[in-house]
């Protein structure tokens, strides 16, 4: 009988609410609609328990995570599934690293930690990280913010078998992963890049705070893809209507033969918390099944989920 994940998550925003209902969903229908890899190394989507969430929102802490999940400002809206209670209590978040041993106590019984806070802080990133080193839990960094990027933090989960997998996901079907396609494929077909440009428009939270605090991910964005040099990411833009949508503009000036111009313009909409949902479920049984194997460190396999692994830029 296959051992189910048990999962601790930092951070009861939107993108969990995808997580925690997506999993609900998919293990009671057996839908396969929307699933990049229905089973890795055994573990299928629905092998997935939450066991354990941290927050730093009065109004989530003490309350029951499928309840939680649906309280403002999340506004992914609420999928078609029956969604009992997880008898999982919210946990009050670490504030500063003073906190490390009492979350790396809470993190007892889990064995994966999916970091999916708000990207732009990265002393509180780390301190999970430590966090969950102590705890003896695969660490998983969806967030902008440097972490699998720190080759000396790497080497000490590598010498201790512990996976760590970072930074920033590739959403499942997002801007960077759209555009980057795009690059690649006037490069395959002999055209020459004059320039190009993204534009990226949501209303969640982690808009919000991107748009505060965007260095970071600017950066992450550039790292994901392969002719940033000619690239112009332009500066998030929060409109809150949007709710848990992005709307996405891309455009791609080139020359052809003959140095004849090509002009490209395409709009790409989508649920972004559903696109982290469909990497996260991906990345929480690599974590584990390279953790039950002594596998630590950085995992290789996960490259093509992430925008800023290890050896990209900070």
């Amino acid at each position: 009988m296959i051992k189910r994940v048990k999962v601790a998550v930092v951070g009861v925003g939107n993108n969990t609410s995808a997580l925690v209902q997506g999993l609900a969903l998919y293990r009671d229908s057996g839908s396969l609609v929307g699933i990049r890899r229905p089973v890795i190394d055994g573990l299928g989507v629905g092998d997935i328990d939450v066991v354990a969430a941290f927050a730093t929102s009065e109004e989530k802490i003490g309350r029951d995570l499928t309840e939680a999940i649906f309280l403002p400002p999340n506004n992914f809206p609420r999928l078609d599934c029956d969604l009992p209670s997880a008898g999982v209590p919210v946990t009050k978040g670490l504030v500063d690293a003073s906190e490390v041993p009492r979350v790396a106590a809470a993190l007892a019984g889990a064995e994966v930690l999916l970091y999916s806070a708000p990207s732009g802080r990265p002393a509180t990133a780390l301190a999970y990280a430590e966090a969950a080193h102590r705890a003896g839990v695969a660490f998983i960094n969806t967030t902008a913010d440097p972490v699998a990027r720190d080759p000396r933090l790497l080497a000490r989960f590598e010498a201790a078998g512990l996976p760590l997998i970072g930074d920033d996901l590739a959403s499942q079907f997002g801007t960077s992963v759209l555009h980057n396609a795009l690059l690649r494929l006037l490069a395959e077909r002999g055209l020459t890049l004059v320039s190009s440009y993204q534009v990226n428009l949501g209303g969640t939270e982690d808009f919000r705070n991107l748009v505060e605090n965007p260095n970071t991910k600017k950066q992450s964005k550039l790292n994901a893809l392969s002719d940033a040099a000619s690239v112009e990411v332009a500066p998030l833009g929060y409109l809150p209507h949007l709710a848990s949508q992005k709307v996405a503009h891309l455009n791609l000036e080139a020359q052809g033969w003959g140095e004849t111009a090509v002009s490209l313009d395409v709009k790409l909409t989508v649920h972004d918390p559903s696109g982290a949902a469909g990497v996260n479920i991906d990345l929480i049984r690599l974590a584990a099944s390279a953790l039950r194997t002594g596998r630590g460190g950085y995992r290789a396999e996960a490259a093509s989920l992430l925008k800023s692994p290890p050896g990209t830029a900070i």
